[in-house]
């Protein structure tokens, strides 16, 4: 995608990771002008975030992508742990709930971060948007009206702009805003995808060491590769091909000839930060420029989409429907206390103070409590994730659900209901249900209650809040 030296859109999106290109897709199907420049040349192409868990499962399911997900990806293989060179018993890496009426995807679900960043840019691209890569930001400013971005191949203004652009964000340090946070782990590691014919692909090995570091080998699910994930208690590591071989034969019972092809590698120190806020003025930051945390557990990536999806519905309300820009306060309120949550959980785990359980999952989050929170009814409190189920046509409420609008739930009440916008507002009447009970329930084009009541009395008030209704 080329660009004139003045462009101009709605929102400028920096970087082209999963937090990045969730976002760009949410606003491409709400009809919002948005570019997304990435310093790259191309996708990033490592496995590093490998893990889905099931409430992004559900976020990719609304985005129209989940089918590719599910095609692409796999359950994750049973942990096997290895002590010279013998098997010495497999072990479950985390507990499987599985599907349930109410959370269809019932456990995490191994994707490489390539492919799952593969996936969101093709949707993208479906949807009319794209990616300008090999473009550099290299200078950001605002004023009340707008931001505007100095990139290396020209400018551009744009109503926003989200820094989406990793741990080291160049837009955050622009900014000056800072990170505050702590080592999780004061041992260096190393992350790489290679190749190993010699070793079976039905479990995940693990070596734990004899005091050097761990070594994790995982086969990455649709593709040849593994990914290993090494400890070093002593050293740097070695990322070289070379050095990663060395690794592997230090570690385990295969050779260094066994490992055929090195295809990425890199290194990294378990960090747990978080910014000190995520808005400045018409510039919000999300995903790892935002928070980063030790990969135990698989939070990162899970909630940097879970970021996008957050802010993509108010930029759109905003930018498309006329609601009041206070709306976008919301954003950090709501995401800061979840990223905080979240990176406490990685660092518990990754220092086995806490198992891979049901909080991995994010399926228990909400915004209970929360700005945009308004009300109770029934089972669920305004804040709650809106649960799945079945309908007599054989659809599912996440059906409904499904597309960049709000969803109004007459659930077992035959209460009156105000006049709403119909592309704004879908509305569907069903019978009680038990994870609803009976009431009226809005739920949000993220997934969440928003307003809930035994009737309609204050939802038009609600609806202002965050829309021209």
């Amino acid at each position: 995608m080329a660009l004139n030296s003045v462009k101009e859109t709605g929102v400028l999106i920096v970087g082209a990771g999963p937090t990045g290109l969730a976002l760009a897709c949410d606003l491409a199907r709400r009809g919002v002008d948005a570019l997304v420049v990435e310093q790259s040349e191309a996708l990033f192409p490592g496995s590093r975030g490998k893990g889905l868990q099931p409430r992004t499962m559900e976020v990719l399911d609304d985005l129209g992508v989940v089918d590719a997900v599910l095609a692409a990806g796999g359950k994750a293989p049973v942990g096997m742990v290895w002590q010279d060179g013998a098997r010495q018993g497999e072990h479950e890496m985390f507990e499987r709930p599985g599907p349930t009426e109410t959370a269809p995807y019932g456990e995490p679900w191994l994707l490489p971060q390539w492919r799952t960043q593969q996936i969101l840019h093709t949707r993208l691209t479906e949807l009319g948007g794209g990616v300008a890569f090999g473009t550099a930001l290299t200078g950001i400013a605002q004023d009340p009206d707008g931001v505007t971005a100095e990139l290396s191949t020209g400018t551009v203004r744009a109503a926003y702009a989200v820094a989406a652009d990793g741990g080291r964000s160049t837009v955050r340090r622009t900014l000056g805003i800072a990170m505050t946070g702590e080592t999780v782990d004061p041992a260096p590691m190393l992350v790489a995808d290679v190749r190993i014919p010699a070793l079976d692909r039905l479990n995940w090995h693990v070596f734990p060491g004899d005091g050097s570091g761990h070594l994790a080998v995982c086969p990455l699910p649709g593709t040849d590769d593994f990914q290993v994930v090494g400890q070093f208690a002593d050293g740097e590591p070695d990322i070289s091909p070379a050095g990663v071989r060395e690794l592997i034969a230090a570690r385990t019972h295969l050779t260094a000839d066994d490992v055929t092809d090195v295809r990425w590698s890199s290194d990294f120190r378990p960090r747990a930060a978080m910014a000190d806020r995520f808005r400045d003025g018409r510039v919000f930051l999300a995903g790892d420029a935002a928070h980063v945390h030790s990969p135990a557990g698989g939070q990162g990536l899970n909630t940097s989409v879970q970021d996008a999806y957050n802010l993509g519905w108010k930029l759109g309300q905003v930018l498309r429907h006329g609601a009041p820009e206070s709306l976008l306060d919301s954003y950090e309120q709501e995401r800061e206390p979840v990223a905080a949550e979240m990176l406490g959980l990685s660092t518990r785990i990754h220092r086995g103070e806490q198992r891979r359980g049901a909080a991995t999952m994010q399926l228990g989050l909400g915004y209970r409590g929360g700005p945009l929170s308004v009300g109770g009814a029934g089972a669920l409190e305004a804040g709650d994730r809106a649960p799945d189920g079945p309908l007599p046509d054989g659809r599912r409420l996440f059906d409904l659900f499904r597309g960049p609008h709000f969803t109004l739930l007459a659930v077992g009440t035959d209460a009156e209901l105000p006049p709403l916008d119909g592309e704004l507002v879908h509305v569907h009447g069903i019978d009680a249900y038990e994870p609803y009970g009976k009431g009226v329930f809005l739920v949000r084009p993220d997934g969440y209650v928003g307003w809930a009541g035994e009737d309609a009395t204050g939802l038009t008030g609600y609806l202002e809040r965050v829309s021209r209704c």
